[in-house]
């Protein structure tokens, strides 16, 4: 099995109007069908097509909240070919 492992991870403290700023471009990307995300520390190139799946999450406990957005979608010239399976 082929993998093809290219990780981006950044954490930063930010303000409302900065992350909105960093929102704007993420969509802006998804629109392009290009997304760049880059630091001091490394670069990913992702490239959107098709449907994507959107997962949205909330918490809000003890005074500690959270928001999580994740989009994930496959590329379609790594789609693996389905095989059929065979156990006897």
């Amino acid at each position: 099995m082929q993998q093809n492992k290219n990780i981006f991870t950044h954490e930063s403290l930010q303000d409302a109007k900065s992350i909105q700023d960093i929102l704007k471009a993420v969509t802006k990307g998804l629109a392009k069908g290009k997304l760049s995300l880059s630091d001091e520390d490394g670069e990913v190139l992702l490239t959107p097509k098709g449907l994507l799946n959107l997962k949205v999450s909330a918490r809000s406990e003890n005074g500690n909240n959270r928001l999580d957005l994740r989009i994930s979608w496959h590329d379609e010239e790594k789609v693996v070919e389905k095989k059929n399976l065979k156990v006897e």
